[in-house]
């Protein structure tokens, strides 16, 4: 019974990361298209006015800087998503299947404070600093593969809407 609870699990998390996948390529596709998961909600997005003014030097780098944040969790994504499938093959416990996610997360999260680090506006720096917060607090969660459903999921959907010029 523990291993089929384990398969089932490896393939709850597997769909997920499956669709997060395919939310985050389409945020890396068109890094300045609105999100919409299945409703249309571009007329109701384009009349709102950003928070605050990007600076000229913010068109430099922050195209660059999202793109870079998007690249690393689709990359992150798919690793979990390998990791899955093969701690199934490897018939891993849940303990070690956590332990790997925690440390998938909490690499994620370095690499994305680091692109924080490079963004050279201050508003896209707190957004994407931000981002590598919340994926750590999931690499301290209790159960990370229930943040990745909780959080996760939403992250490139915060990014493909606030990260941007």
């Amino acid at each position: 019974m523990p291993a089929a609870r384990r398969t089932a699990g490896a393939a709850v998390l597997s769909a997920l990361l499956a669709a997060l996948l395919a939310g985050c390529q389409a945020a890396g596709d068109e890094p300045r298209a609105p999100a919409s998961a299945g409703t249309p909600t571009t007329t109701a997005a384009a009349p709102a006015t950003p928070t605050t003014s990007p600076s000229a030097v913010t068109a430099a780098n922050t195209v660059e800087v999202c793109q870079a944040v998007d690249r690393l969790i689709i990359e992150a994504s798919r690793k979990i998503a390998a990791d899955s499938t093969a701690a199934t093959e490897r018939e891993l416990t849940g303990e070690q299947i956590t332990a790997q996610l925690r440390g998938t997360l909490a690499d994620l999260a370095d690499e994305v404070r680091s692109q924080a680090r490079r963004a050279q506006d201050r508003e896209i720096r707190k957004l994407v600093s931000g981002t590598a917060d919340r994926i750590d607090a999931g690499a301290r969660a209790d159960r990370p593969a229930a943040w990745l459903d909780d959080t996760f999921t939403g992250i490139p959907a915060t990014l493909m809407r606030d990260c941007r010029p």
